[in-house]
């Protein structure tokens, strides 16, 4: 059973793409039954559900265009309305403009809630630059591995299954990481000036352990024991 608090709280998780910010946000949603609202992930559900708003998301998407402010703040908004009062909230890939930021108080304000925290996963551009191209993975079971943290035990033999196929991820290479850090950079830059104002955000070291990333958000937010 996930632990709770008696006042729910609502965070915005950033980190840069392998900052492992998916895997954190995964430990808040079991430990404290927390809700992650991805924007990708309820747009794509929108859409295979086939609701008015998907059927626009599609239609939108199909044309090559961008899907407007006012359609993920409506998401957004119907999330939060189907939560319970007591469900704490991770927002992911929503605010990443100024604008977005002043419609999520917006929104937050209608359903009779508040941002607590805005915890960035802080990381070493060239440390994870290595993190994210040395991986590679089992072809058939998809056991992960690392060029230089976790080779396989008998080389070319996957430890878990025995097969000797491996693939990489065509994006991770060093160009492709280096670009996604300068978008992730350039798409926070506008919001974090807004919550630091408010003094409402929290760095944590994202190089560390998985554990201690863990253990350091658990801390800023006043959680666990």
């Amino acid at each position: 059973m996930p632990q709770f608090w008696v006042e729910p709280m609502n965070i915005i998780l950033l980190g840069p793409p392998g900052a492992g910010k998916g895997t954190q946000a995964t430990r808040l949603v079991e430990r404290y039954g927390m809700r992650q609202l991805s924007t990708g992930d309820m747009l794509r559900a929108a859409v295979k559900a086939e609701t008015p708003t998907g059927l626009k998301v599609k239609a939108i998407m199909e044309a090559g265009e961008l899907v407007s402010d006012e359609i993920v703040s409506a998401l957004i908004s119907d999330e939060l309305e189907a939560l319970s009062p007591q469900t704490g909230v991770i927002f992911d890939g929503y605010p990443r403009t100024a604008e977005q930021a002043h419609s999520l108080d917006d929104i937050l304000a209608k359903h009779r809630r508040k941002l607590d925290r805005v915890v960035e996963l802080a990381v070493d551009e060239d440390a994870l630059v290595e993190r994210i191209t040395g991986r590679f993975t089992c072809a058939k079971c998809g056991e992960g591995y690392h060029d230089v943290h976790k080779l396989p035990r008998s080389a070319g033999v996957c430890d878990k299954c025995g097969n000797g196929e491996f693939k990489r991820r065509p994006d991770d290479t060093e160009e492709t990481v280096r670009t996604r850090m300068a978008e992730y950079r350039a798409k926070t830059a506008p919001i974090l000036p807004i919550y630091e104002g408010r003094g409402i955000v929290e760095r944590v070291d994202g190089m560390a352990d998985i554990d201690e990333v863990s253990a350091s958000i658990e801390t800023v937010l006043g959680l666990g024991s």
